[in-house]
């Protein structure tokens, strides 16, 4: 697959979501008001049960790392769609006490019966993602508990057992279905109905979804996570429970594969050093490989740091422009290098190196579209090799601040809508392992992104905490929707730091994302009014209802404010 087909072919599936992610017209919004909320602690999350769930932490006197871990557990019960323990994510920790920023790695590993033709038909040729995602081949070992675990023990306050409490609450006493939710069921029902569990929960007997408003009860997930609370992240792990995990991912009516407790057992978390650079008077920081987003948001500010967006503004097509050829380049360097560190020689630090970068901006023409956009050679990189992007919108990001200072923000996932649609113990399993590259060689290289056992597969999320001049957080934000998260973020921080918009504001400007040689343009939004404009300057926009879902917080003078996106359920709480 070449890569304009493979562009091509993730725009088709942008506009299939749309009935996935209903979102009203992204106008440019209105300045911000004096009255926004200001909080001395907060949450911002997807769902706001799930920001209720880390509120409550912060209110007994928990940190950051309570509200984030205790919102994660929470939206595994009222949004089982995107994200929770079945799946992974990575987390992004400013300690207070110490000064310093902490990553923590909790993305999925493929196991050790994993191989590079394991996407591979008998004749050769990969596997469609519909083919690949449903059942067993695509479930790679989750890593939240793990990770839950990791951060707990470094930067928790309150109990291990506390943070369960808000999210077994939910799912034995039962939440209301919300419309994201009805609308997600319907739009995917034989995925998220493959399991009798999963019918019984979600569906009426005759197989429609339950409507909005009905209670969604869940006590098999809330005796496990009992289980959880009293017993550590080793009653996930291993054990009965493990057994259980991987009996289903084994016996899968679709798709079975050959994980093994030994490959649940063995999963741990990474700490990882954060991926950071500068951006006018502002420190960036990002997650370093496997996440793609640290390098590529760093990359697509980096290359507009010569241009005064702030005198062109959110107004100007020119900025919309300048905006799109960076990303294209961005993008272009991401499909070639990223991918697991553990297992290929990423370049990371030539990808942000300010000279490297500076040379990629000088490719940006203000007047024009550039014919065609490849991916350059920072210092450090090895052989190129072009791998298609095969990642799927869903996922949930969440911030949270406490008044001791710290900061988190954490990008969680089960990959697709419904993962895999296996379900165990109330919950559903990822389907990450589709976020290899398919084909294991490309141009006869191998490609970076390729399975191999114990390897996790490459990721858009983007969790980012930006710092001031003076080495204060003053913005953790990240979103959901697959290879957008990483222009829907770089879009957020362009709107806070040169626009100077509120995070709110700027997460609802309307959005622009361009990973190849097309541009896709938010459906009815006022970026529809700068078609013509576009088009003019060598681009072919075309209109999308894309998957977006961003969240974030920002400090002011008065305190910190919140944002959540208004095309999503998603909200803000504090104290």
């Amino acid at each position: 697959m070449t890569a304009r087909a493979a562009t091509s072919a993730l725009f088709l599936g942008l506009a299939a979501c749309a009935t996935q992610t209903p979102a009203p017209s992204a106008a440019l919004p209105p300045p911000a008001f004096e009255d926004t909320p200001v909080y001395s602690s907060l949450v911002s999350a997807a769902h706001p049960l799930a920001a209720d769930a880390g509120k409550d932490m912060l209110a007994a006197g928990g940190s950051a790392a309570d509200a984030a871990l205790a919102t994660m557990l929470a939206l595994t019960v009222v949004e089982p769609q995107s994200s929770g323990i079945g799946g992974g994510g990575f987390l992004l920790y400013h300690d207070a006490e110490s000064g310093k920023l902490y990553t923590i790695d909790g993305r999925e590993t493929a196991p050790k019966a994993a191989t590079p033709t394991m996407f591979l038909k008998s004749d050769g040729t990969p596997m469609s993602f519909r083919e690949a995602v449903p059942g067993g081949k695509s479930v790679g070992v989750p890593g939240n508990i793990r990770l839950m675990a990791m951060a707990h023990a470094r930067f928790g306050r309150l109990p291990w057992a506390k943070l369960f409490e808000p999210a077994i609450r939910l799912a034995r006493d039962g939440f209301e279905m919300s419309p994201r939710l009805h609308d997600m069921l319907a739009a995917r029902p034989q995925q998220a109905g493959m399991t009798e569990w999963a019918k019984a929960t979600f569906f009426h007997a005759d197989d429609t979804p339950r409507l909005p408003g009905e209670t969604i009860r869940n006590p098999m997930l809330a005796r496990f996570l009992e289980k959880l609370a009293e017993e550590g992240p080793d009653a996930f792990y291993r054990g009965a429970e493990a057994a259980r995990l991987v009996n289903t991912v084994a016996s899968a009516p679709k798709n079975p594969q050959a994980m093994t407790v030994g490959d649940v057992a063995s999963y741990k978390a990474v700490w990882r050093d954060p991926v950071c650079g500068t951006y006018r008077t502002w420190r960036v920081c990002g997650m370093a490989p496997p996440s793609s987003g640290g390098t590529t948001v760093l990359a697509i500010l980096k290359q507009l740091e010569r241009f005064d967006l702030k005198a062109l503004g959110p107004a100007s097509p020119e900025s919309w422009h300048l905006i799109a050829e960076s990303m294209r380049l961005a993008y272009a360097d991401r499909e070639a290098y990223l991918g697991d560190p553990d297992f290929v020689s990423v370049p990371t630090a030539g990808l942000i190196d300010p000279t490297y970068l500076s040379g990629r901006s000088a490719l940006i023409d203000p007047a024009k579209a550039a014919a065609k956009v490849e991916a350059g050679t920072p210092p450090g990189a090895g052989a190129v090799a072009r791998v298609p992007d095969g990642e799927v919108p869903s996922t949930s990001h969440f911030s949270a601040a406490d008044r001791q200072g710290d900061v988190a923000s954490y990008t969680s996932t089960i990959e697709g809508v419904w993962g895999s649609g296996l379900t165990v113990n109330g919950f559903f399993l990822n389907n990450e392992l589709t976020d290899f590259s398919m084909l294991p060689q490309v141009d006869g290289k191998p490609a970076p992104n390729r399975v191999q056992p114990g390897k996790r597969p490459r990721s858009s999320m983007s969790p980012t905490i930006v710092y001031d001049a003076s080495g204060k957080p003053v913005l953790a934000i990240g979103a959901a929707g697959g290879s957008t998260i990483i222009a829907q973020v770089a879009k957020a921080l362009v709107g806070v730091l040169d626009w100077e918009m509120d995070v709110g504001d700027a997460i609802a400007l309307p959005q622009i994302y361009a990973p190849g040689d097309r541009v896709a343009i938010e459906a009815g939004s006022r970026l529809e009014d700068m078609t013509a404009a576009l088009t003019a300057k060598g681009h072919t926009p075309t209109a999308a209802t894309l998957p977006l879902k961003a969240n974030g917080i920002e400090r002011k003078a008065r305190g910190w404010i919140g944002g959540a996106d208004p095309r999503s359920e998603g909200a803000v709480a504090g104290l």
